[in-house]
């Protein structure tokens, strides 16, 4: 009867008993399948762009930025990693070179620099070691007021500016191809056909269409041949190899791009089919992982 009571004790015991890691991701291919993070970074080192899509409010997801990061350092040689971030505008650039030189402070930059507001537990620690690591960064991203006045009045509202503005952006003017995935569906979200719509979903649209070929501008200029820019960006900019990569395939055709999205998941055990093919490596975190805001 006691070894009976025993064996019962020991079977609730470990019926109850979790099994397994706790893992903070899982990595997939394209098509869905597990992936080999050493054999991902390996196909990013290949590469002549890296487009990180991140979901700016996630913890985890900067933290494999900074990962991925330093591991594409171990695989360059010297001179031949870059980074570029969506996250500082064309105009702040020469704040941002002073930076990585280490000739600005760390306070004069934030002060300067207009960082985003979750830049200190987000993105200080990428431009940290792209400093301490003497790798030049790149902000890419068209300056605000030139995007905001396009959603205002359309990208017509660019044509007067100067040669210094005109400097900040994409070579104007742009012809925005409104049937690319991502440009539909924004336009879906405002209820119809971007090109049917004046103003409202068109400026948006457009005002989108500059953000997205400022920065594959900024990318294909920024770099020389032989070398690694690693981007970060938000991942509508560059899911489904739409937004900046369409644009580099424009201008750059031949560019090597490899894409990464983060995105969340109730499971990490398998791949969600509304996930495939959104990147060439998807990133899953759990969807209770902490998030910066």
């Amino acid at each position: 009867m006691r070894f009976l009571c025993l064996a019962s004790f020991f079977f609730l015991l470990t019926s109850f008993t979790l099994r397994g890691d706790r893992l903070a991701y899982r990595l997939f291919t394209a098509a869905g399948q597990p992936a080999d993070y050493d054999q991902m970074m390996q196909e990013l080192a290949a590469a002549d762009v890296v487009l990180f899509g991140e979901q700016h409010n996630d913890a985890l997801a900067h933290w494999l930025e900074l990962q991925v990061a330093k591991d594409l350092l171990k695989l360059k040689k010297p001179g031949q990693l870059l980074i570029g971030m969506e996250m500082f505008e064309r105009d702040v650039q020469p704040l941002v070179a002073r930076y990585a030189a280490g000739t600005l402070a760390d306070t004069a930059f934030e002060r300067q620099a207009r960082p985003w507001p979750n830049y200190g537990t987000d993105y200080r620690p990428l431009l940290q070691f792209a400093r301490d690591n003497h790798l030049p960064i790149i902000g890419t991203n068209a300056p605000r007021p030139f995007a905001k006045v396009v959603a205002q009045r359309s990208l017509t509202a660019l044509d007067k500016l100067t040669a210094a503005d005109r400097t900040l952006l994409a070579p104007l003017p742009l012809k925005v191809d409104y049937d690319l995935p991502g440009y539909k569906n924004m336009a879906a979200m405002f209820g119809g056909d971007g090109k049917a719509h004046g103003g409202g979903a068109q400026n948006i649209i457009q005002a989108q269409a500059l953000k997205d070929a400022t920065m594959a501008h900024f990318i294909e200029t920024s770099r020389q041949p032989g070398q690694t820019l690693l981007h970060f960006n938000g991942s509508y900019h560059s899911d489904h190899h739409d937004g900046i990569v369409a644009w580099l395939r424009q201008s750059a055709p031949k560019l090597r791009v490899k894409t990464l999205s983060v995105v969340t998941q109730e499971q990490l055990q398998t791949l969600e089919k509304e996930q495939v093919n959104i990147a060439d490596f998807v990133v899953v975190i759990p969807a209770d992982a902490a998030k910066t805001y």
